[in-house]
Parts: structure tokens; C-alpha cells; sequence
């Protein structure tokens, strides 16, 4: 679970409806009709405007913004690393059994690219090809919640219209104006509220979670070449380090230094 996601949602919605309830009658914030417009209006114009495909995989494209955890990049730099000393020692074959037991599907095709003799170019040729159909793949999921992000604002005016046009209908009752306002506020309210507390930070968490992926696939690439080059584990290792924000770079040192304390030890 993202705690940042989920802290964030709740703390939002806690805010804001907190400021309704504490504002005095939290009642007149609700309205069946103009959820029905709001959400419904915008749930259907976002099912018209994407392919089928792309609908059903909605519960799963929400669930990773709360529930995928970022890639670990010190670990991945770690095990290139150690199949680049690997290779070095023992050749490219010896790898072959090493990648059986990768985890992850791109690392494993990787390493399995490498150890059947494919030429460098080809290998990453194939993996930048990969990394950017992941690219558009992820862009088409964010893409439904754009979509909403841009649809709920604009159901939300246009039931504020649809709720003005049946308050001036009954302009003779001057009682019924005040009410009537409040009403047809509230599909704003709806769309501003639906738009902000869900779908443009679901749609941003999304960006995130791809670009984290991505850099993670191209670390992967850079380093299979460098170890199909038989380049030197450490030249491996700094070429790696550059994927890294600052902070990670001095945990991995930090790690390597107490590994070989330990060893000397």
C-alpha cells in the first residue's frame, strides 16, 4: 500500500468535509439529481471516449496508484553489479541460471537476450522498443483519468445550468430563489470536488509510477549492455549510480562499505 496516496486521499476528503460540516448545515451539500448529472454524466462521457479494453482495466489502473510500491533501484544496481562479476569470472552462459530466477519478466528477458549470443544492437533495439510501448501503454491508462479530470468540471457547469434554468422558471416565487441557487451550485461543487480530491492526483500518481519504471527499464538496459561489453563491475556499478537521486547513491555506498567490513571482519 502507498501510504502517501492513501494519507493524502483521506486527508483531503477529511479537510474538506470537515469545512462543509463545520460551515453548518452539511445537509444542503446534498443532492441526488445533481450527483446523478455530475457522476453520472462524467462516467459515461469517459466510457464513450475510451475502447472497451481500456474500461475494464479501470479497477486495476486505479489500484496501482494506491497499492504499487516504487522500484528498488539499490537492490537492481546490487544484482547487476554481482552478474557483471559473475560474467566477468565465469562468462555470459553462467548467467543463464541466475536469470531463471529473476522476478521480473523485463530483467529476465534481459540477461536471457545476452546469454543467447544476441548482438548488442538488436538487444537494445528489442528492450528500447519494449520500454516504449510500456511508455504509451501507461500513457492510454492515465489518459481515463484525464478525461474525467477534464468531464467533471463541465458536467458539474452543466448542471449548474440545468439547475438555474428550473430556477428561473418559478422567478415569481422570490422565496424559491435562494434554494433554487444552492441547488444548482452544488453540481459544481460535485465536479470540482470529484475532479480535484480523485482524478487529477490519481492521474498524477499514475505519471509517477510510469516514469519510476521506465527509469528503472533503463537502468536494466544500460547495465546487460555493460555486462554483454564485459566491461569492468565497477565501471558497471558508477555507470548504474547515475540512475541514482543523491540520497540513494550514498545508501549504496553506505551498504557496499559495510558489506566489505563485514567480510574483512
Amino acid at each position: 500500500m502507498d501510504l502517501a496516496t492513501l494519507i493524502g486521499l483521506l486527508l483531503a476528503l477529511i479537510l474538506v468535509i470537515g469545512g462543509v460540516v463545520v460551515g453548518g448545515e452539511p445537509g444542503a451539500f446534498v443532492n441526488f439529481p445533481s450527483l446523478l448529472i455530475t457522476v453520472g454524466g462524467t462516467l459515461g462521457a469517459t466510457i464513450m471516449a475510451n475502447p472497451v479494453e481500456r474500461i475494464k482495466g479501470f479497477a486495476k489502473v486505479l489500484k496501482r496508484a494506491f497499492v504499487a510500491e516504487s522500484p528498488d533501484l539499490i537492490g537492481l544496481v546490487q544484482t547487476l553489479v554481482s552478474f557483471a562479476e559473475k560474467a566477468r569470472r565465469e562468462g555470459l552462459l553462467a548467467l543463464e541460471d541466475d536469470a531463471v530466477e529473476l522476478d521480473d519478466v523485463f530483467l529476465r528477458k534481459s540477461i536471457q537476450l545476452v546469454v543467447d549470443g544476441t548482438d548488442p544492437e538488436l538487444v537494445k533495439g528489442i528492450l528500447d522498443t519494449e520500454i516504449g510501448l510500456l511508455e504509451d501503454r501507461h500513457s492510454s491508462s492515465k489518459q481515463m483519468f484525464d478525461t474525467m479530470a477534464e468531464l467533471a468540471p463541465a458536467f458539474g457547469m452543466l448542471g449548474t445550468l440545468i439547475g438555474l434554468i428550473q430556477m428561473l422558471r418559478n422567478l415569481s416565487d422570490p422565496d424559491a430563489l435562494g434554494p433554487g441557487m444552492a441547488v444548482a451550485l452544488i453540481t459544481t461543487f460535485y465536479g470540482s470536488f470529484m475532479a480535484n480530491i480523485l482524478c487529477i492526483p490519481v492521474a498524477r500518481k499514475l505519471a509517477v509510477r510510469s516514469s519510476e519504471e521506465v527509469l528503472s527499464r533503463e537502468l536494466m538496459v544500460e547495465g546487460v549492455l555493460a555486462i554483454q561489453a564485459g566491461e569492468n563491475p565497477r565501471i558497471v556499478e558508477e555507470k548504474l549510480k547515475v540512475f541514482l537521486p543523491p540520497q540513494l547513491r550514498d545508501v549504496l555506498d553506505e551498504e557496499k562499505n559495510s558489506g566489505k567490513q563485514a567480510e574483512e571482519g
